[in-house]
């Protein structure tokens, strides 16, 4: 049973038209939409490193709780709490799952999953980014991103708050459907985080992991 709730926890552009041809209202909403995702960048990419405390809940309703670290471009690492064995780390293009209970590491490219989109060095709405949905209430926005060359990998809706803007959540919904919610609390951003956080490519990496 435990197995299964741990491989459950791992398997987890808006465009104006001349005003003419627009009604009032829906350029209005339109316009507060773009505005909504320019602060949302500009947020974003002012991150440079972030540590935050984490609740996810699996489609299933397994729960794990643990620290996030994520320092951009292209690193992040979930810690999990014990009794919770698990281990994430995204680095050098890849994203590692690591069991420490049973000493597994599965490797599989960051480009693949739909994280990769908060770990690029310049995050924007727009590109190869299609924004599927913008959502506004009680003070918090979600916007909802797929590659559009990708579709299959999944989706990810982003929830912040708006005043001050702030990562709150993060939905994923992979390739199956499966559906990983990810809420973040004690958020900080702007620490020195060391690298070695991050680097499962050094030969000791396991080793040390180990021993925890």
């Amino acid at each position: 049973m435990h197995l299964m709730k741990r491989r459950s926890l791992m398997a987890a552009g808006l465009a104006l038209l001349p005003l003419p041809a627009f009604p009032r209202p829906a350029l209005a909403q339109a316009t507060a939409q773009q505005d909504l995702l320019r602060r949302a960048e500009a947020y974003l990419n002012s991150i440079t490193t972030l540590r935050a405390r984490f609740l996810q809940i699996a489609q299933n309703g397994a729960a794990a709780e643990g620290t996030a670290f994520i320092a951009r471009p292209g690193r992040m690492r979930f810690d999990y709490d014990p009794p919770e064995p698990l281990l994430l780390i995204a680095s050098d293009g890849q994203f590692l799952y690591y069991d420490r209970e049973l000493r597994q590491p599965s490797i599989v490219p960051v480009s693949s999953t739909p994280l990769a989109f908060l770990l690029r060095e310049r995050i924007s709405f727009g590109g190869d980014i299609e924004v599927l949905g913008v959502e506004r209430q009680g003070g918090l926005a979600g916007i909802t991103v797929r590659r559009k060359d990708a579709p299959s990998e999944g989706q990810l809706t982003l929830i912040f708050s708006e005043n001050p803007m702030e990562l709150r959540q993060w939905v994923v919904v992979d390739g199956q459907g499966r559906q990983t919610r990810v809420t973040l609390t004690a958020v900080e951003t702007g620490m020195t985080l060391p690298r070695r956080l991050f680097t499962f490519n050094d030969p000791g990496f396991f080793e040390n992991e180990g021993r925890r």
